[in-house]
């Protein structure tokens, strides 16, 4: 007998979800039978997406949503409820990307960047993991993060600090969650293929300059597509993993940050 596919029936809620990763991953996840509910401040762009995964079949809604604002996720979770009854897979994807030296950023660029980026999870989380809990079906919850959420990076100061500060919060939501059945995992990509930074120019509300990238060496690594990364996030889901990595390169970068920890428990160096 065959065992029935963890996704089939189960409603999955997607932040940021009228393109880029967030689609993608919610075409993932109604390739394997999910219900979809699609949250994002682009209405164009989400019943766009929402007839393409209708006509393969999905069942999905769009719900209007800013995630800078408790009120409106808690209208998204109101939202899904009263649609499909239950959430079971809750993706906190929203954010914005900010490049720049860290000393150039303006207060508006760090309170933007926290209120998408970190706040949005914040928010994604308090709707609805009590819920969740409430509804006794298990689940999971997945955070976007970035490896720029594990290793810091010039020219992404400001992403670093809300990125960690995302990783940081679902390591300490997993170790919460797990005695209730609720996995939890934080999605580390590097460089992926998204409109990221044209949508944060204009969710910023300022173009993007002429010279505007950083500069040779800033960021490395290759560039994948965002299918890969939703297959991944799949698998990620399936094997209830805290971290799911994108890039074979974020391998070496991992290891060198660990050695560096490592080596600062060397007997002369812990003496001191």
């Amino acid at each position: 007998m065959a065992t029935p596919d963890p996704f089939r029936d189960r409603v999955a809620v997607i932040t940021g979800g009228a393109g880029g990763i967030g689609f993608a991953m919610a075409q993932a996840f109604a390739a394997r039978g999910a219900r979809i509910a699609l949250a994002d401040l682009d209405e164009a762009g989400m019943a766009e997406r929402a007839k393409a995964l209708a006509a393969r079949g999905a069942e999905v809604i769009c719900v209007p949503t800013d995630v800078t604002r408790r009120e409106s996720v808690d209208a998204l979770a109101d939202a899904v409820w009263k649609r499909f009854g239950a959430a079971h897979l809750v993706c906190n994807n929203a954010g914005i990307a900010i490049a720049g030296p860290l000393l150039q950023a303006t207060e508006n660029d760090w309170r933007l960047t926290m209120d998408i980026d970190f706040w949005g999870v914040v928010h994604g989380v308090n709707a609805f993991a009590p819920r969740l809990i409430e509804q006794r079906q298990g689940g999971h919850v997945l955070n976007t993060a970035s490896m720029a959420g594990l290793v810091g990076m010039s020219w992404l100061g400001v992403y670093c600090a809300a990125k960690f500060a995302v990783v940081g919060l679902s390591e300490a939501l997993r170790r919460e969650l797990e005695p209730h059945g609720i996995g939890v995992s934080v999605l580390c990509p590097m460089i992926v293929a998204t409109s990221i930074n044209e949508n944060s120019a204009r969710t910023r509300g300022v173009p993007l300059p002429p010279g505007s990238q950083p500069p040779p060496g800033a960021l490395r690594g290759g560039v994948i597509e965002a299918d890969e990364v939703a297959r991944r996030v799949v698998r990620g889901i399936e094997r209830n993993d805290l971290y799911v990595l994108t890039h074979p390169e974020q391998r070496d970068f991992l290891r060198r940050r660990a050695a560096r920890l490592d080596a600062l428990f060397e007997p002369d160096r812990w003496a001191i």
